[in-house]
Formats: structure tokens, sequence, C-alpha cells
């Protein structure tokens, strides 16, 4: 007797879909709309875990475009603990699809929030709301904090008017708005920064129409500036360090991933030439049996990035690289392997997070880099910090 089943590929059967024995063999990728070549420009912006496509596709030849770059007088180990080259622009961390909405809006001059920096921890220093661990101790002046902000959403613009490809990586449904005109913070006040006020800043966790809106908003607002650009959606498989709802953190972590799935499933039907990619999938399959996840049950190893970097360079690319799976004694003597853990040293805002106050925190769950001053190397840091930024205008 036939069925409507009956005569659908195997990829679409759970039993006959390859890596049930062997997890290296698992591959949900069943189709893509386009490819990507090594000299199209490709801006990458989201969770912290966009940052492994970043540094992969960099280490792979390929063009992860950066249009915010440090200047020629900053050396090498300054810039990257300033965060350079980490993003296509400074933006750090972009958890939600509204802190994408209201940072494009704000890039192109349609909405300014009206808090423009927040006290830092260290005395006289101020941080950007909505990029707090950007600058390892802060800046000096909420003149510099500006005239770095200025630039950076110059960079801003010319990633978007000229990129070939957009790779958006959602985190996160939980933040924290300014009461007063909505506008969303990437941490609450307080924790890198800023002073907690019940008053003046209120816990939001946007549903899944909110962030199908708000990230469709955005990618017609890219569009629009870019139409040619393709789009490629995906989600963070790191689960949530820390929630505000009274509930077990893992129950926020499944809603909210729930949340981000459906809404890059709805942009990628309404958007052509855009796809999604299973990142989230690959690593939380039942068939890897959580072997991509730290003892943490939290931090993605690097076995789990490279896994997923493959089936991208695989589907997306005309390179294919092949990576056997290797005991962690193998891995750490891997020369490539030793690289690649470097780069997952990156940036994580949400790992600041702690019930702990004061926590001295080293946290490399997500990878987040550790908080240094530089003025050790450079003492007249304002003088020398506004000469660079005069110089960029």
């Amino acid at each position: 007797m036939k069925h409507p089943y009956v005569g659908l590929d195997d990829h679409q059967f759970w039993k006959r879909s390859p890596g049930i024995i062997d997890k290296s063999d698992l591959d949900p990728v069943t189709g893509t709309p386009f490819k990507i070549s090594s000299i199209d420009k490709i801006v990458t912006a989201g969770s912290c875990f966009a940052q492994h496509v970043a540094r992969f596709m960099s280490n792979s030849g390929f063009n992860h475009y950066i249009t915010e770059k440090a200047h020629p007088a900053i050396i090498p180990e300054v810039s990257q603990r300033h965060n350079y080259g980490m993003f296509s622009a400074r933006y750090g961390n972009i958890y939600t699809a509204r802190q994408l909405k209201q940072l494009l809006l704000r890039a192109y001059g349609e909405f300014e929030p009206l808090v423009a920096a927040w006290p830092g921890r260290g005395a006289g220093t101020v941080v950007d709301p909505f990029r707090p661990q950007i600058a390892p101790g802060g800046f000096t002046s909420k003149r510099e904090l500006i005239s770095d902000r200025n630039h950076h959403f110059s960079c801003i613009r010319k990633s978007i008017e000229d990129m070939d490809v957009f790779v958006f990586t959602l985190g996160l449904t939980e933040g924290w708005a300014d009461t007063r005109d909505g506008s969303i913070f990437p941490l609450a006040p307080g924790v890198a920064g800023g002073v907690y006020d019940p008053e003046l800043v209120a816990f939001s966790n946007f549903d899944e129409v909110e962030t199908y809106n708000d990230l469709k908003y955005s990618l017609e607002f890219i569009r629009r500036v870019n139409p040619k650009v393709r789009i490629i959606l995906t989600v963070s498989p790191v689960p949530l360090n820390a929630t505000y709802v009274d509930r077990h953190v893992l129950v926020s972590t499944a809603w909210s991933k729930a949340v981000l799935r459906i809404a890059a499933e709805k942009a990628v039907a309404y958007f052509d030439n855009s796809a999604y990619f299973p990142s989230y999938e690959i690593i939380t399959s039942p068939h890897v049996r959580g072997a991509y996840y730290a003892s943490d049950g939290r931090e993605v190893l690097e076995d789990g990035v490279q896994h997923v970097m493959r089936l991208f360079m695989k589907h997306y690319t005309d390179v294919e690289i092949h990576v056997s799976p290797s005991s962690p004694a193998q891995l750490a003597n891997d020369k490539h392997t030793q690289g690649m853990q470097e780069a997952v040293d990156i940036l994580c805002d949400e790992a600041a997070i702690d019930n702990v106050e004061q926590q001295v925190r080293s946290n490399k769950g997500c990878g987040e880099r550790p908080r240094r001053v530089i003025a050790e190397k450079l003492p007249d840091r304002s003088s020398w910090w506004e000469r660079i930024l005069g110089r960029r205008k």
C-alpha cells in the first residue's frame, strides 16, 4: 500500500540519517541556495558563537570583511585586547534581534538613545552601554567614547554597504531596556559598568513574534541599503549563562532557543537569497550524545566547532576540509587545533553575569577575554587616544 511518505529521501527519516553510529557522519544540511567565494566580503554578527564562524573563515582563506581596524600606531597586542578584528566592526556581541535593529538605526542616525555613557569600574572611566566590554578598562572620557562611537558607526555603514554575505547568529531573547526610550543593552547595568536602577531599566524577554518582527525589520533595512546581499542565519548552541526569569536556566534556554529557531525559520521563508545553517542542531543533536560540550555542559568544544565549520565549508564553499575525530590528547598536540583554540578565546559579554559580587572572572565557558587596562604600556593614555581618534576622522 502507498502512503505520502513512500519514496521520500533518506534524510527525511531518522533511522536512515547518517550519523547515528558515528557522530562525524552527521550532516543535516540538505541544500544551499548559493555559494560563497574566497573574494566575497563576509560580515558576521551576533552572539559569542558568531565569532567562531568569523575566525574559521579567516583562517581558511576567506574574506572576513573588517572595516574597523586598529590605527597603525597601535601595537598588535593592544589592538587584540581592544577587540579589533574580532568583528567586522567593533560592535561586540549582538545577542537579540532588537539589538540588531537598534544598532542599524543608530548607525544611520535614525535613533539616538537617551543614555550615551555609563560610569566604568575604574575611577573617572566610562563605558559604552551598548558594547560595555569592547575597550578593556573603559574610556577615559565621554568625549573619547563618543568620538570612537562615531567612527564605529561609519565602519558599520561601510560593512553593510559593501558586504556580499551577512552571517547573523541569534543568541538570546533576554535583555534589559531603558524604560524611557526602549534602548536595549547587551548587559544589565551594574554587570560591566553602569549603575542598576530599577526605575530606569527593565527586564525584557522577547517572544517569537517580537523576535521575528525585529529580525525582519533588520534584514529589510539591510536589503534596502544593499539589495544584493546574501543572508545566512543560524542559532547559537551555547546555553544561557544566566536567566532573570524565576525558573531553571535550562528551561529558559530551551524556551529562548525555540523562539530564535522559529524566528530564523520564518525569516528564511520570507527573504529570497537567504538560508538557515543548523549550527544549533549539529551541536545539540542526540547523534553526538553530548560529546561537543565541555564538562560544564555549556562550553562548545573545538571538536564541535570544527564539525560545524566543516559542514559550513562543504555546503557553502568549494573548499572541503576533512577533520577526523580526535582524542583530547591528540587535539592538544595538533598545531592547527591549538591555533583554533586560541581563537575560541572570545569576548562574551554574557559570561560576565554572576550572582557573586566583585568576583574576579576568568570564565572560559564562553571564552571571556581577561579585562586588562593598557595604561601600563601607554602612560599618557587620554591624550594618546584623542590624537589617534582625531587622525581617523
